[in-house]
């Protein structure tokens, strides 16, 4: 008897089909197609989301750019009439002499490619690159929570259905920033916290540096974001911090130089109106009090330490323009689309569940009111509500671990 076994005949090759039944070449071609869908860098609802924001763009444009004129004057005033010709220019005395002109450097760098367009096509130019932004930002939110949750298990269609319903109540706030007001430097502060934001979540510690950077040389009020260093591994938090002070130093030390008096730009010389909440801390002033930019940064700034201190990192945006809209003198509409941003952010990283619900809070609590609350003292103390309720909740709500076994990782700081 042979101690070797005999080989098993191998299986005859069949024509292409003959051994597939129809059911079987079905789930092939479902599976063939859902592979070229996943590698595709558009997702079903990028073309809804698309849509609802042609829709909204058409809607509002017909009265927009209610406040281009400031950025246009601002870049003429600062880079000449035409390139090259310095007639009646402030140049680098811009913010000493118009210290209205609260816009980054930055802004007005980015507002020379529809400046000196003729007014109406310009106008026309930067609504719509500002309304492209806010799509991006969209997918930036998807793709950041993609990146925050990559090693836990994650149902990426449940998270493309939160982001697209987050977006539906995040794209009409937005309009009103990029389309209605036209506020570019708004519009360059969101877009680069939102990169900010994304590079946490790849680990790319340099690149949130840079960006948040550029955010405060867009808006000044920015650096509320600042926190946001904090959240990078504990060994590479120096990088970043020099290249965000190295970045902001080379947009504004410019201006410092050539005159100190641009430090003025920093005040506000806004009335406190009766909406704002300053009406129920006491402040009735017709100008801003001294204290109240200051105020903003710095509870800002504490509550984003709070916060990555918590391991609640993705609230650090939400956290830094809840205080500045809680202690602003003014109610402006477009103020909201920020906190949009905020609860965006908040909705696709730091929750887990389908339906983003701060998002919405936030659109009808900050702006639905204007249509059905008459009083604009009780406007205000619905959004000292909202800011006191939506902070508390991402600060101390308990968390649940999402990776069971693990403990939370922990932020330490130096001087602990």
């Amino acid at each position: 008897m042979s101690s070797t076994t005999e080989p098993r005949p191998e299986p005859e090759e069949t024509s292409a089909g003959e051994d597939d039944t129809p059911g079987r070449q079905g789930r092939r071609g479902r599976a063939a197609t859902a592979r070229l869908l996943g590698r595709l860098p558009v997702r079903w609802h990028h073309p809804l989301l698309f849509v609802w924001t042609l829709a909204w763009f058409v809607f509002v444009e017909r009265h927009g750019g209610l406040s281009w004129h400031y950025v246009r004057t601002g870049t003429r005033l600062l880079f000449g009439n035409d390139f090259g010709e310095a007639g009646g220019v402030s140049g680098l005395h811009l913010y000493a002499q118009h210290p209205e002109l609260q816009i980054g450097p930055v802004s007005f760098v980015v507002a020379c490619l529809f400046s000196y367009l003729r007014a109406a096509q310009g106008q026309l130019l930067a609504e719509a690159f500002m309304s492209a932004i806010g799509l991006y930002i969209l997918v930036l939110a998807g793709r950041s929570a993609a990146n925050h949750f990559r090693w836990r298990s994650v149902d990426h269609r449940l998270l493309q259905r939160r982001v697209f319903i987050a977006g539906l109540a995040f794209i009409p706030m937005w309009v009103e920033v990029s389309v209605r007001f036209a506020h570019l430097d708004d519009v360059l502060a969101l877009f680069f916290a939102a990169l900010a934001v994304n590079a946490v979540s790849q680990g790319r510690a340099t690149l949130v540096g840079v960006y948040l950077g550029l955010a405060v040389d867009s808006k000044p009020w920015a650096l509320a974001f600042l926190p946001l260093l904090l959240a990078t591994r504990a060994g590479e938090r120096l990088r970043p911090a020099l290249w965000a002070c190295g970045v902001i130093a080379a947009a504004w030390s410019p201006f410092l130089l050539i005159d100190v008096r641009s430090l003025t730009a920093g005040r506000f010389a806004i009335p406190v109106q009766a909406a704002s909440p300053l009406h129920w801390l006491g402040v009735y002033e017709a100008g801003t009090p001294w204290w109240d930019r200051p105020a903003q940064i710095l509870l800002g700034l504490l509550l984003g330490v709070l916060a990555v201190r918590r391991d609640r990192w993705p609230a650090v945006v939400l956290l830094g323009v809840n205080a500045r809209i809680v202690l602003d003198p003014s109610v402006y509409t477009y103020y909201t689309a920020s906190v949009l941003l905020g609860t965006l952010l908040w909705d696709t990283l730091g929750e887990r569940r389908l339906l983003p619900v701060w998002s919405w809070i936030a659109l009808f609590s900050l702006y639905g009111t204007i249509f059905v609350v008459g009083s604009a003292p009780l406007r205000g103390l619905i959004r000292i509500a909202f800011v006191v309720i939506s902070t508390g909740y991402v600060l101390m709500w308990p968390k649940p671990d999402a990776r069971p076994g693990l403990r939370r990782r922990k932020v330490s700081f130096p001087w602990q």
